[in-house]
């Protein structure tokens, strides 16, 4: 049960948000309850779809941005993210199983993915405060200083969701993964 109002339809939204849960529903077909729980900050949900975008037309690889958010979610333990990138990882990254399961435990079947979800856990892990080691190791795995940006970009991202999620108690709305089964 959410904390705070779950707008029922988009014209209960604020009508500051209404334009915004539109462009969603135009995008995706339906509009995930996140978007409708952060509607009830138009300058939130604004903030959140400004990123969201700006970054799909950074440099990381669509299925690399997905193991990130899958490992984060994990580590994070919110249930919401997980089931949403569980269920994206799968049908639009087209992430196996044996992937999806090595990103919630903060790694990567594939050698240079795994580089950057190990530096996203870390990321999480110690707020942070990563070494010039931890950079480095993201760097000789083939990622540029952008995609290095991206990396710890794409981690406060995913922070931002699984915090509201876990702080509202936003409804799942995916098929449901529970980050205690792992």
């Amino acid at each position: 049960m959410t904390r705070i109002q779950l707008p029922d339809s988009i014209e209960a939204a604020p009508a500051a948000a209404q334009p915004l849960l539109e462009g969603v529903r135009k995008m995706l077909g339906s509009v995930p309850n996140l978007f409708r729980i952060a509607a009830n900050s138009p300058a939130a949900l604004e903030g959140y779809l400004g990123l969201n975008g700006a970054l799909a037309k950074g440099s990381l690889k669509p299925q690399t941005r997905e193991r990130i958010a899958l490992a984060v979610a994990q580590f994070n333990g919110c249930d919401y993210c997980l089931s949403a990138h569980t269920y994206l990882g799968k049908n639009l990254a087209k992430l196996d199983d044996a992937e999806i399961a090595a990103n919630r435990r903060g790694a990567s079947n594939d050698p240079q993915a795994d580089a950057a979800v190990r530096f996203a856990v870390k990321l999480v892990r110690d707020r942070g405060q990563v070494t010039d080691a931890d950079v480095s190791a993201v760097r000789m795995a083939g990622y540029s200083e952008a995609e290095i940006v991206e990396i710890v970009a794409h981690v406060a991202l995913n922070t931002l969701t699984n915090y509201l999620n876990e702080a509202l108690g936003t409804p799942i709305d995916f098929p449901v993964v529970s980050a205690r089964a792992a």
